[in-house]
Order: C-alpha cells, then structure tokens, then sequence
C-alpha cells in the first residue's frame, strides 16, 4: 500500500510541475508533446480543433501512456499509465476543468470566447492516472554500447605533440 502512495504522489506532484507530458495514445504513432493542467487527481488537455494542439491515438474509453520529463535536465521522472476520459461538453466537470485550461492556454487567438471555440470545435480529456508506474530501468538493464576504435584506444597525452616536435628540431 505505502509504494501505491509514493507512485501517486510522484505521479502528481511531477505532472503538477511540468508545463508538458509526453503522450502515447492507443494508436502506434510516437508519443506526442501535450501542454496540459493537473486537475482533481488527473491530467487535462484540450485540443483536435482549429489552432489548438492535435491529440492523435486519445479515445474515449481507451488507455494511454503519459511519461513526465525533468524541466532541468529534460530526464524522465515517471513514466505512468492512464486512462481517457472525454468530458462532456457543458457539463460541471466540462466546466470546471475549461476554467482551469483556460489560466494556462497561452496565445490564445479568441481570448474571453475561448471557452465556447472549445465547446463547439475541440475535445477536452482527462487522462486518470491507474496501475502501477513503469518503472525506470537499472544500471544493470543498460546494454553498454559494443567497442569502437575511438573508445577502445588509448588517448594521446595532449603534451606528446609538443615533445615529439621538439625531438624533430
């Protein structure tokens, strides 16, 4: 029960944190950069309309991976899966959800009638985390890359040069 705890945690906090998740959906396409909000316990976006962010391979119903990336060093933090929930256009949680993307949808051509644009063109979703997270790999999972020339021999002292010219005069 305590390591559920600490993934949920993790899984909150580190999406909470970050302006952008990386996205796989049920479709094989890569995994796909969405902007989002975190909200009651889940990850929301918006887009699939006019000049709002495509959200291929995310069905209603369907799971979906969600990886969240270090702002810093741009490292993966946790990888989690989820499932898709499509809200109902209109409805309280449709609404209360909008309201929070709308704080953070950056250069908005429509501004005020944003709200509406989605209602009438776009999908919202919910991406509810479930299950456990996916674990990153160990130093012992890591193939190290087979020898080259280049990593197998020996560097050169940069003073050699200098010395074997000195030699030569």
């Amino acid at each position: 029960m305590t390591s559920e705890l600490l993934d949920r945690a993790l899984v909150e906090e580190a999406t909470k944190k970050s302006g952008m998740i990386w996205v796989q959906g049920a479709m094989p396409a890569p995994a796909r950069a969405l902007w989002h909000v975190w909200h009651d316990g889940a990850a929301c976006v918006v887009g699939d309309g006019p000049d709002e962010q495509p959200l291929p391979g995310l069905v209603d119903g369907q799971d979906a991976v969600v990886m969240v990336r270090s702002k810093d060093k741009g490292g993966r933090i946790v990888t989690w899966p989820a499932h898709v929930v499509e809200l109902a256009a209109g409805s309280p949680e449709w609404e209360s959800t909008v309201a929070e993307l709308k704080g953070k949808r950056l250069n908005a051509p429509d501004g005020e009638e944003m709200p509406e644009r989605w209602r009438r063109e776009c999908r919202v979703l919910r991406l509810e985390p479930h299950g456990r997270t996916v674990p990153l790999p160990t130093d012992s999972q890591a193939t190290p890359p087979p020898p080259t020339p280049a990593t197998t021999r020996r560097p050169i002292p940069a003073a050699l040069p200098r010395l074997l010219r000195r030699k030569r005069r």
